[in-house]
């Protein structure tokens, strides 16, 4: 988050801000974002029951109980609409039947001037053969595991592991954001994106 300098303010001051983890797997991110910022209230969100009592369990292995919740919870329930100064989608939406309808609830979820941040694969930006390594390597992961995950619930978008900057940016403009940034943070398997919903 220090690569995002109004981001990393806004979690650093008061009030405290509030942050949405959706699809918070074990906890690990909402965790992370936690201990980084002392101020800010995380709450983590799973529609998996066994991934909701394992983050639980970490957050109360990592003493961060009172400003981390994990609840078995859906990102559209309207009672949470503009509660969130950041919205957190890690590694997450590739996996999801309908993605344009997550990123739509989430900006659901956003106070005026807050932010989403999505993490997903850094696979190239278009489709070359043979592809380099990691290419290789997500294009594994997609057939033998995220694929067919996503295309368990349907309908489905069946986006997979290999989902390109273009195919994120499409979903975005779909569910009502304005653009879609690709953050200057440097890593070899992850790209940052910012979804903006304003000027």
């Amino acid at each position: 988050m220090p690569g995002i300098p109004d981001v990393h303010a806004r979690l650093s001051a008061d009030p405290p801000a509030r942050v949405a983890d959706v699809a918070c797997g074990a906890g690990w991110s909402s965790i992370g974002i936690a201990r980084a910022y002392p101020k800010a209230r995380v709450d983590g969100f799973d529609l998996d029951e066994a991934s909701v009592a394992l983050a639980r369990a970490n957050v109360a292995e990592a003493g961060l109980a009172d400003r981390v919740d994990i609840a078995v919870r859906d990102a559209g329930d309207s009672t949470l609409a503009g509660r969130y100064d950041l919205v957190t989608i890690f590694e997450a939406l590739h996996d999801m039947s309908q993605p344009v309808e997550v990123l739509r609830r989430a900006r659901g979820l956003l106070v005026e001037g807050g932010s989403v941040i999505v993490v997903d694969e850094r696979v190239a930006e278009t489709f070359t053969a043979p592809g380099d390594t990691i290419e290789r390597l997500m294009y594994g992961f997609s057939v033998l595991c995220c694929l067919p995950a996503g295309l368990a619930d349907q309908p489905s978008a069946a986006t997979g592991t290999v989902m390109r900057p273009g195919t994120l940016r499409r979903y975005a403009l779909e569910a009502g954001f304005r653009d879609v940034e690709i953050l200057p943070i440097s890593s070899d398997l992850f790209r940052f994106y910012r979804l903006r919903v304003g000027s």
